[in-house]
């Protein structure tokens, strides 16, 4: 191409042939780039970022774990709840590695490893918790053990299992036993794992009359069994409780063992008082568990150890059930999960493991003995000294409310009679558990809800005080928590029903019942045009409830306020927060009726202005225009031509007013401008009315906060200094004749400006006693060279 274009003669096509050679090739050059990127990007355009290119090194990737775990340094931490991992955590993380290194031994090796790491830890857990010739299975789910427990016990009282399945299930149903204080969903979660109906799940009542409300009615199960026997039914097992879920009971497990006995039924046990098993005391009721069939333990929790498997010790000479129900396992993998547990085990020592379960025993009963000494705290398991979970909550009987809900028996009472203390009670307990759990994160408390004894809380160490490092001097600062919030707690409570009835007495002003609000009550002002019967949202009330919360703020008193949704509805609302005694409810409510009533005269003040304005503009658009129209028939035709209207305007001026207008926001009223230009001065127009003011004012000693009952010395001062003050006034209004008008008088003369003659002075004392005044009768005379001003208006006593 190059030697084709220097055999052309002319330059000119010889450049024009180049420059045309360039531009292909840059076009060339980019389409080829183009079609480049366009591949890179249909082979790497599914594969996320993370993964393309050469991979990434280490470094960078532990730091992406470090930001999934911790989240940004900007966001606040999701729980104040922070592990303790000490060294025997270490070593239980450290069983995780070692596992998956283990594992790429071969199979000869790893055979005997797995099975010396298997049978090690299986031997140890029986020994310490003193289930003797006892078998272990571990799993990572609490329940899995239960589950395959389940299959266990299917396929030793079912022969024919294996061959016919669930036709021999439904020829004889079988029945599990349930506490009614199990843990939730664990009914459910058995059917689901075995595939049979949920009407195979019996829930056994707990005592209503004799022992703990929170133990199985041993009594009511035998019947139970024997009404099943008659239907045709398999009773198949029972899952006990040794340390129930929510309050730490244990159940009689002794009894328990010899129903079951009596009628072929498998006993299962499970609950976090097993843990006292490896102590040198244990109560009776818990050391019966070491004669039932199987039981769950989690050593975990208990220890402190993370990432540790939970153990289920059974007992059973069939190693083909075991085996075909999933206890038992060949694979190495399964084996490998007791590595952690192996190996923490050996570093704490029989002698760390039952220090550990002792020091959270020692917490627990720490607790209880100084709870019992704090009024208004009911302790809900104080039977049982032996257990290691403490369940308590506030509850005081207010004094008014005893004798009517003793005298009412309770089938006749209403539900809301019933419920209104307790729930009461149960928000103020919710408020308490959370202040705790702020205060004392260590202690690891739980907030919960019972169905007989409603909310309260819970301390369980053997669950939290070896991951939170929980010390007595943690309780013992709970304990001290606790005595603090008692006061507030106490006068909220008795001031609610002195708040209701401030609020249903004062106009404007609606009570809500919100039983879920810990505070001292909710309220809600009912605007003019407020729709009661309506559950909608309503604009206007949000707004006026919005600015009294600002106002409300802005007074700096030591009650909380807060706006939100009713209870039952989506108006808007004030919540009052917690109040201590010395709360003055009746200045409390009758401040939010007048700053919520000013807010909305203001409001409509505002919109009302608004329209007037507007009305007034209008009108005074058109008065201006028919001034302009008598003003060209008043000056003529001749007037408004620009020559013509010169020349007669200077042989005959026409002498008009300025005619405008003014409006008088305070009347409403459009006037004309005519007084101004004529007198220089503008009218006084309508006075304003007086702002309304409320009928209670309170003076307030210095430093002392709104809200807040003043001390009887302080008040007995306050009122006769205001008695008297009234008749200081009162004296002055006799001596004056009324307090109608005020006279302002401003004299000069001629020698002294400063100075009144002795004659006017004379006058000023004898008018100041109630004489006369010398010129009243005459205004116009005075002394020559004197000059008096009198000016008179009336008293506006909110100016």
């Amino acid at each position: 191409m190059d030697a084709s274009l220097e055999k052309i003669a002319d330059p000119t096509l010889a450049e024009m042939g180049k420059n045309l050679k360039e531009a292909m090739k840059m076009l060339e050059d980019s389409q080829r780039r183009t079609e480049e990127e366009n591949g890179k990007k249909l082979i790497s355009g599914d594969i996320p970022g993370p993964l393309q290119g050469s991979g990434q090194d280490m470094v960078s990737i532990l730091q992406l774990v470090q930001n999934l775990m911790h989240g940004d340094e900007d966001e606040e931490p999701q729980s104040p709840r922070i592990q303790n991992i000490g060294e025997q955590g270490h070593m239980a993380l450290l069983g995780h590695s070692l596992g998956a290194y283990i594992s790429t031994l071969d199979k000869e090796k790893l055979r005997k490893l797995t099975t010396r790491i298997l049978s090690d830890t299986t031997l140890w857990l029986c020994r310490i918790f003193r289930y003797e010739n006892g078998c272990a299975y571990f799993h990572e789910e609490e329940r899995e053990g239960l589950a395959k427990i389940c299959r266990l016990a299917i396929h030793s009282r079912y022969e024919d299992f294996v061959v016919d399945g669930f036709n021999v299930l439904y020829n004889k149903k079988p029945v599990i036993y349930l506490s009614a204080a199990a843990r939730p969903g664990l009914g459910q979660y058995l059917c689901n794992q075995l595939g049979l109906p949920f009407p195979c799940l019996c829930r056994v009542p707990c005592n209503t009359m004799f022992g703990s409300q929170h133990q199985m009615d041993v009594a009511f199960l035998e019947k139970m069994i024997k009404d099943d026997i008659e239907r045709g039914r398999l009773p198949l097992l029972l899952v006990a409780n040794a340390g129930t879920a929510a309050v730490g009971h244990t159940d009689k497990i002794g009894r328990l063992k010899e129903l079951c006995e009596q009628y072929g039924i498998w006993l299962h046990v499970e609950g976090v008082n097993l843990a006292t098993l490896a102590l040198g005391y244990v109560s009776s009721s818990v050391l019966a568990a070491t004669k039932c069939d199987s039981m769950t333990m989690t050593p975990g929790p208990w220890l402190g150890l993370p990432a540790v498997p939970a153990v289920t010790l059974y007992k059973h000479d069939d190693p083909a059930l075991t085996l075909v129900a999933g206890l038992t396992s060949n694979k190495p993998a399964d084996k490998l999960r007791a590595l952690p547990l192996w190996l923490s085990l050996q570093y704490l020592g029989l002698d760390g493991i039952v220090e550990r379960i002792k020091h959270a025993c020692q917490l627990s009963q720490r607790l209880q003995e100084s709870l019992k000494k704090v009024n208004y705290i009911k302790i809900l398991v104080e039977d049982e000294l032996s257990s290691p979970v403490v369940v308590f909550r506030f509850f005081q009987e207010l004094p008014d409310s005893d004798p009517v809900l003793k005298a009412v028996p309770v089938p006749t009472m209403t539900p809301s009679a019933v419920g209104r203390e307790r729930h009461s009670c149960d928000a103020l307990n919710r408020w308490l558990g959370e202040q705790l759990k702020q205060l004392v994160p260590a202690s690891g408390l739980t907030v919960m809800d019972l169905e007989a004894e409603g909310t309260c809380v819970r301390f369980s160490p053997l669950m939290t005080a070896a991951v939170l490092g929980t010390r007595g001097e943690d309780v013992d600062q709970l304990v001290a928590c606790i005595e603090s919030k008692l006061p507030v707690l106490s006068s909220t409570l008795q001031l609610r029903e002195e708040f209701k009835q401030e609020v249903e007495a004062t106009a404007g002003l609606l009570y809500v019942d919100d039983p879920n609000w810990p505070g001292i009550g909710v309220v809600r002002y009912e605007h003019a045009n407020d729709d009661k019967s309506s559950l909608k949202s309503d604009p206007e009330g949000e707004k006026i409830h919005a600015g009294l919360l600002k106002k409300l703020n802005e007074l700096e008193s030591d009650l909380t306020f807060k706006i939100g949704p009713e209870y039952k509805s989506m108006k808007s609302c004030l919540y009052v927060g917690m109040a201590s005694e010395d709360m003055d409810v009746a200045e409390l409510v009758e401040t939010i009726a007048a700053t919520a009533r000013e807010i909305e005269e203001n409001s409509r003040l505002l919109e009302n202005m608004t329209e007037v304005v507007r009305k007034g503009i209008q009108e005074a658009q058109v008065e201006l225009q028919k001034a302009n129209e008598e003003r060209l028939l008043e000056e003529g035709v001749l007037r408004q031509i620009p020559v013509v209207g010169s020349v007669l305007n200077w042989f005959s001026p026409v002498q008009a007013l300025q005619k405008g207008r003014t409006f008088n926001l305070t009347a409403g009223s459009l006037e004309s401008t005519e007084p101004i230009y004529v007198y220089k001065a503008q009218g006084a127009g309508v006075t304003p009315p007086p702002t309304p003011s409320g009928s209670r004012t309170k003076q307030r000693l210095p430093g002392q906060k709104p809200f807040k009952r003043s001390l009887r010395g302080s008040d007995a001062l306050s009122e006769t200094s205001s008695a008297s003050h009234i008749e200081d006034l009162e004296k002055v209004e006799r001596l004056s004749g009324g307090p109608e008008q005020i006279t302002l008088e401003a004299s000069s003369t001629e020698g002294h400006p400063g100075a009144p003659s002795p004659q006017h002075a004379s006058q000023s004392e004898a008018f100041q006693k109630g004489a006369p005044h010398p010129e009243d009768d005459h205004p116009q005379m005075g002394k020559p060279g004197s000059r008096d001003l009198r000016l008179t208006q009336p008293v506006n006593s909110h100016l």
